[in-house]
């Protein structure tokens, strides 16, 4: 019998193609056949009308099973092991709890969601693209917010998790256990909305999604159709003060780039040094990039058994190489410092989705795959949380990619579909 594990995803841009074969494999109702359907030659767009009949057939077969009423869920990750517990919130192996519904857009100028990373229009459009045809919102982006245990949202959501009856629950091969309740209650929907209506909420993982969500809704405005499910888009709402979360390293990897002739040119502005390489002398050298990175902006640079430590940029190239109109803030990233002064500036890239891969949390494999390419990785340390809020709080946007939130929602848990509302 098929397990709910085996038919969810983790979110569409955190899941590599031989990760995306292996959740069709798994399962052919597996959610990944819909977020992240495989082009078919010479038929651009095609991709999209195979989720939107796949999508189509499954809620006629009962696969998915819309909801009779109005509802919000309550959505609960907990760490099973328990020997993990001890590191919860809770104490009780919970990591993660929000509610997930649909949330009325706001374009960035409001600051009322606020964005924190540039996006590429590529994923954009694929995005807008697959919600267009499909007539749905498939996973829901990630939002966070200042909270704390005595709001009206923290209150009702403790009460529901301890005494209401979970419509779903599923343990995945991480450790962690999804559990869903449905909340109904009209008089609760309302309390909560008033809880969260004068709040400002940070995209931790959706930006492109969410930039796609406005894209649509101005599509619509723009060929005359009035209010409508395109107002609104399907979130995660996790409050970060009860449940903080962690931020993973994206690292980079370009596969055109000669590993030897990228630690040359980093030489012009960075303290290069050499560490032992291979396989056996990763682990110790991300120690080092950790140790360095709380002094400093640092960077590991591997390809072709070989590690390199970049340290110490040159502050005056470091600013040359800085575009116009930033923040002090924004300067000292080291997510800017790898976009504008590594890659832009010393190896002449530009660091968009056609040239440089990301890789989240894995380094391994990242080194990995620059290897199997004759490219290059560049190792990173992870942004903090402190760093995220400055600058969306600012208004400001990070350098694409810089800031992984964890844990994510699974998807496939909870869709949207526009025909419901």
């Amino acid at each position: 019998m098929t397990g709910l594990a085996e038919v969810t995803s983790p979110p569409y841009d955190v899941i590599g193609q031989d990760s995306a074969q292996h959740l069709r494999d798994a399962d052919p109702h597996n959610v990944v056949r819909l977020i992240l359907p495989p082009q078919v030659p010479g038929q651009p767009g095609a991709e999209y009308q195979e989720a939107a009949r796949l999508l189509r057939d499954w809620l006629a077969e009962g696969v998915l099973a819309a909801e009779n009423q109005p509802a919000l869920y309550l959505y609960q990750q907990r760490l099973v092991d328990p020997a993990a517990a001890g590191d919860s919130p809770g104490g009780d192996g919970v990591i993660q709890r929000g509610l997930i519904g649909a949330v009325r857009l706001a374009p960035p100028e409001a600051r009322i969601v606020l964005p924190h990373e540039d996006v590429m229009p590529g994923p954009v459009l694929g995005r807008r693209r697959l919600m267009e045809t499909t007539q749905a919102n498939l996973e829901p982006i990630f939002l966070l917010y200042d909270g704390g245990p005595g709001t009206v949202t923290a209150r009702l959501s403790s009460e529901l998790a301890a005494a209401g009856r979970p419509v779903l629950s599923a343990r995945t091969g991480d450790g962690i256990e999804h559990t869903l309740w449905a909340l109904t209650d009209p008089a609760a929907h309302a309390a909560i909305a008033a809880d969260l209506a004068p709040r400002q909420a940070l995209i931790a993982d959706g930006n492109h999604r969410y930039a796609a969500y406005l894209q649509l809704q101005a599509d619509r405005r723009a060929a005359g159709a009035g209010p409508g499910p395109w107002d609104y888009g399907l979130a995660l709402l996790v409050d970060h003060i009860s449940f903080p979360p962690t931020i993973g390293a994206i690292h980079r990897v370009i596969p055109g780039l000669d590993p030897g002739e990228a630690v040359e040119r980093a030489k012009a502005a960075f303290t290069v040094r050499p560490l032992p390489g291979g396989p056996a002398g990763l682990p110790a050298a991300l120690d080092e990039l950790a140790a360095a990175g709380r002094e400093g902006t640092a960077f590991l640079v591997a390809g072709r058994g070989q590690l390199h430590l970049l340290t110490h940029p040159d502050p005056v190239r470091l600013e040359a190489a800085m575009p116009a109109g930033k923040s002090a803030a924004w300067r000292r990233l080291s997510s800017a410092a790898l976009q504008e002064l590594l890659i832009g500036d010393l190896w002449q890239i530009t660091d968009d989705d056609r040239t440089v891969q990301v890789v989240h949390h894995d380094a391994a494999r990242a080194v990995a795959l620059a290897d199997q390419a004759g490219g290059t990785a560049v190792l990173v340390n992870p942004l903090t949380t402190a760093d995220v809020y400055e600058a969306a709080a600012a208004g400001e946007r990070l350098p694409r990619k810089s800031t992984s939130f964890a844990p994510k929602p699974r998807t496939g848990l909870v869709l949207r579909s526009f025909a419901a509302g």
